[in-house]
């Protein structure tokens, strides 16, 4: 994964860059004093994480993350810890507070990957001729599930439950949320909360903190409002 480290701080950065280089999986391709040092290095490399600062001199680290129209991931560092809850509606992958131990830094790194590998099988998939169904492990028996027929997928711990338009009685499977989603087409489905993936051909109506499948309404989590606004604008 192509990254940027950025802070205005020379200690801070250099300690950054140390970080950056103990995990195999980042390649290191620019260390920026400031955003706009950071949105050059963005227009000249193709970059996939992004780690930043926030308290920084002409354009903070917030503002800078809100003006990009293509948003690569982003893990925030600061000795602020005011500005969590605000960062975290711009879906961002971690928020750590200086100073920050090398563990703690290679947990938001993993997170980072697992996220990034996410989307590059979405991406994959939506390019690839797509089987529509699968076969499930329901009560001892692999259960054929046409993708057409589900209306949407609930996440409970360590189940599913898969509410399907041929019968009332929904499966419970014995899997992730995430696993899942990894099988069904990005072009049908969407994530709307952490428990929740929904049929898109079903959306009837969509408000603010929640969308209708019918008459059944369903939250929509404050981290895939982005996503749900993309599809009503159709850019999904």
């Amino acid at each position: 994964m192509n990254c940027i480290a950025v802070d205005d701080e020379p200690l801070a950065l250099k300690l950054l860059q140390d970080n950056i280089s103990r995990v195999p999986f980042l390649k290191l391709a620019a260390a920026c004093n400031d955003a706009f040092e950071a949105m050059k290095a963005l227009q000249e490399n193709k970059i996939d994480l992004v780690f930043i600062d926030i308290q920084m001199p002409g354009l903070t680290g917030l503002q800078f993350i809100k003006s990009l129209e293509n948003k690569p991931l982003v893990i925030f560092i600061t000795a602020y810890k005011q500005y969590a809850l605000e960062s975290y509606d711009l879906s961002v992958v971690d928020y750590l507070v200086k100073p920050v131990h090398l563990d703690r830094f290679i947990k938001a790194c993993n997170r980072a990957k697992e996220l990034y590998e996410l989307k590059a099988t979405k991406q994959h998939n939506a390019v690839q001729p797509s089987v529509e169904y699968f076969f499930l492990n329901v009560d001892y028996s692999q259960v054929k599930v046409m993708f057409d027929d589900i209306i949407w997928i609930e996440g409970l711990g360590d189940y599913i439950k898969i509410n399907l338009k041929s019968t009332k009685k929904a499966l419970i499977v014995r899997t992730s949320l995430k696993a899942i989603e990894l099988q069904l087409s990005p072009n049908k489905f969407i994530r709307i909360h952490k428990s929740y993936l929904v049929a898109i051909s079903e959306i009837t109506a969509v408000r603010k903190n929640s969308l209708f499948l019918k008459e059944m309404e369903i939250p929509v989590g404050e981290t895939f409002r982005d996503t749900v606004e993309k599809l009503i604008r159709n850019e999904l």
